[in-house]
């Protein structure tokens, strides 16, 4: 059978399971772009609208009217209206398979680019597994493969400790534990206020970088937890997670000594 992964959309609007061997790229905003980086099978893109109740299934009452080349088909339990269209490019050919659907008060727009005459098997999946998450509903805490919205935020909070590093003690940075005694100095010079969360929690996720820099078996893992969506370090081997919050900032929240050796080597 084959292996898939989750995928919780920002926000925690809705969830869906695709291929293992597919990764997450950058695309326009509000929609979330999926393919397979070692042998490209098709593009799958997805966005997702909000609006009252009914307003998944209007939708697709909508398309069916306004798109004359749509039909109405069920992709397993959801009905779509479904379009294609055709266009070349550098002498190649490609077909954009494109279905409308909704749920509740969700409307999705998912496409599937692929060669002309390649099959779109793997699109009809992922779209089968849309569920909507209700805002009203608590869900339990989720580990979902790490998500381009973290990526770039553990991207950002590196590069602030390296900034200010090397701006503050005129050191270089380059993510390794010896890094770790510049980063305890710019804590020990009281430079950081205590409500500037941000910063502390950078301290945390840059403290995990290097982790993974230093130490085998640690991946970055999106944590989706009631309204928290947050990057965590899993341990494959043993499967306990650490959790960037709570290695700084935490610390600084409760008034108790930041000792960024001590939570390195204690997490490692």
């Amino acid at each position: 059978m084959e292996q898939v992964k989750k995928y919780i959309s920002p926000g925690a609007w809705f969830s869906m399971e695709y291929p293992a061997v597919w990764s997450e790229f950058e695309d326009s905003e509000g929609s979330f772009l999926f393919y397979n980086p070692d042998e490209w099978t098709g593009n799958f893109r997805i966005s997702a609208y909000r609006g009252d109740a009914g307003y998944g299934r209007e939708s697709v009452r909508q398309e069916l009217k306004e798109n004359p080349s749509a039909t109405l088909v069920k992709v397993g339990a959801l009905e779509c209206a479904y379009s294609k269209e055709m266009f070349e490019e550098k002498g190649a050919y490609y077909t954009s398979h494109i279905w409308i659907t909704g749920v509740d008060d969700v409307a999705f727009e998912c496409s599937f680019t692929v060669r002309k005459g390649e099959p779109v098997v793997e699109a009809e999946r992922v779209i089968a597994s849309l569920q909507v998450r209700k805002a009203d509903m608590k869900y339990p805490a989720e580990l979902i493969p790490v998500r381009l919205s973290e990526i770039y935020q553990i991207d950002e909070a590196y590069e602030w400790v390296e900034k200010t590093v090397k701006d503050l003690l005129k050191k270089d940075f380059q993510g390794t534990e010896e890094d770790v005694e510049s980063m305890q100095q710019v804590v020990d010079r009281g430079v950081i206020g205590p409500k500037k969360k941000e910063r502390w929690l950078a301290l945390g996720i840059t403290l995990c970088v290097i982790m993974t820099n230093e130490m085998d078996g640690l991946e970055w893992r999106t944590l989706i937890d009631g309204n928290r969506e947050a990057p965590v370090l899993l341990n494959i081997a043993t499967g306990r997670w650490i959790d960037p919050m709570k290695l700084v900032w935490s610390k600084v929240k409760a008034g108790e000594k930041v000792d960024l050796a001590e939570a390195y080597c204690n997490n490692g």
